[in-house]
């Protein structure tokens, strides 16, 4: 639990002062985020193990589950909800970004650390069983640590994974494998994964790794940890 450090995000100040409390009372580093652009703004240079996201953050800011998904989108944190409502129509779509949890404000305090505790060892085995992807080489099954791979390229129903010199096909699209890599990889393009861990150089429009020009689009942009994914020397 030491040194775990969790993301709240929410607008109102006693719902996140309470939630806040609870947490560190529990041994967890807290980082708050009264809105969207606040949260998306502390993971361009904060590597998080949790976040706890309130669906309903202001009628004018963008609201929880699309901060959800864009979260999804970009990164790999495993996400709690928390939220004051219990339609069907809210929960259809909270749970299309694949939450750990969703809570019901008001919660009990124990109902709340069970959830991050929960979410914690979910999303820690979750990454021990993605260490290794399946791929082939050649008439051989060969098992490739996630750490050899540079990059990962989209090409059809087929992902090409950019190990040093090596090439390898993997069935999956972005958007799968995303859910099953760990946070040191970041999509940089529709059709585009780093290893932030591999970066040798990059500029505003592109990134180098293995020699290798990986473009980065608008959409992309704003969220990359453009301040930790120069691999130091």
């Amino acid at each position: 639990m030491t040194g775990t450090k969790i993301l709240l995000v929410e607008d109102d100040f006693l719902n996140r002062r309470l939630a806040k409390k609870i947490l560190i009372a529990y041994g967890y580093q807290v980082l708050e985020a009264k809105h969207a652009q606040e949260a998306l703004d502390t993971l361009k240079n904060e590597s998080v193990d949790l976040i706890i996201l309130d669906i309903h953050l202001g009628e004018q800011a963008l609201n929880g589950i699309s901060l959800g998904h864009e979260i999804k989108h970009t990164y790999q944190f495993p996400l709690i909800y928390l939220t004051a409502y219990e339609t069907p129509e809210i929960i259809a779509q909270a749970m299309a970004t694949t939450p750990y949890s969703y809570l019901t404000k008001p919660f009990k305090h124990i109902d709340l650390i069970n959830a991050v505790q929960i979410a914690l060892t979910q999303a820690a085995k979750t990454a021990v069983k993605k260490v290794f992807l399946q791929v082939k080489d050649g008439s051989f099954n060969l098992s490739l640590h996630i750490d050899e791979i540079g990059h990962i390229e989209s090409d059809g129903n087929y992902l090409l994974l950019h190990a040093g010199a090596k090439i390898y096909r993997y069935r999956s699209t972005i958007s799968k494998i995303l859910q099953s890599l760990p946070s040191s990889f970041v999509q940089t393009h529709r059709a585009f994964i780093i290893n932030i861990n591999k970066v040798e150089k990059f500029s505003s429009k592109s990134i180098i790794i293995n020699q290798k020009e990986i473009p980065i689009s608008a959409n992309y942009k704003g969220y990359l940890p453009f301040k930790s994914i120069l691999k130091t020397r």
